[in-house]
């Protein structure tokens, strides 16, 4: 059963007063054409900038290209997905049948979409300090954990440029397997690097996920971190 937005509202602190605004923050496309689109493009301009600017102020040595991957690890849909799961934020959403049947609501691009959807509404009805002040409270975690130390770049491109520097062949994947339900779906990847005898492996929520890992644990048997 759907739970009413304004419990969600209560539980974030009201961040908009406006109810139906806040409604259709929490309403898919699948709905129909009245949906929340339109917010999530606003609400995905708000939080790259309140970031921006957040990373400006916390790395003043940082450089530009080093901000620019740690606003892409801050506001990629992974991490959205994580904060709206923090929200409880499928309870709330308003989903087509089909959406609904297929379980649209624990899916990570929807989550995270609702969450830049509320970013937007909280902009539209109470201005861009409130919605600056919301992205703070519900990033800062993830904010704080940012180091310019580690590598920001992710295994796959480590594990490319590793063996570029060795004048080795590209790593090769390969999908092996996809169980689950099209909502809760695991792939199975196998990473093939010419400077290991064996392949490895890798599974994750997405193809992307699972060649990430596989990245990594080719790393690991090559004597480097993983900076996945």
């Amino acid at each position: 059963m759907i739970k009413p937005a304004a419990e969600l509202a209560r539980k974030l602190g009201n961040p908009c007063s406006d109810e139906a605004l806040f409604e259709l923050a929490l309403t898919h496309r699948s709905c129909g054409k009245r949906n929340n689109e339109r917010l999530e493009f606003l609400g995905d301009a708000i939080l790259s900038f309140v970031v921006a600017d957040a990373l400006y102020e916390r790395f003043p040595d940082a450089r530009e290209g080093q901000m620019s991957r740690l606003r892409s690890r801050v506001v990629k849909g992974e991490t959205l997905a994580k904060i709206a799961r923090e929200m409880q934020l499928g309870d709330y959403l308003r989903l087509g049948s089909g959406e609904l049947k297929s379980g649209g609501y624990r899916r990570d691009s929807i989550l995270a979409d609702s969450v830049e959807a509320i970013i937007g509404a909280v902009y539209l009805d109470q201005g861009v300090e409130a919605a600056r002040a919301f992205i703070l409270q519900w990033f800062d975690k993830h904010l704080q954990q940012l180091d310019l130390k580690v590598s920001l770049k992710d295994s796959k491109t480590r594990l490319q440029e590793f063996l570029q520097s060795r004048r080795s062949s590209l790593p090769q994947y390969e999908l092996i397997s996809v169980e689950g339900e099209p909502h809760d779906q695991t792939f199975h990847i196998r990473c093939q690097v010419a400077l290991l005898d064996q392949a490895t492996e890798g599974k994750g929520s997405s193809r992307r996920q699972a060649e990430q890992q596989a990245a990594s644990q080719a790393l690991k048997h090559l004597g480097q971190e993983s900076g996945a």
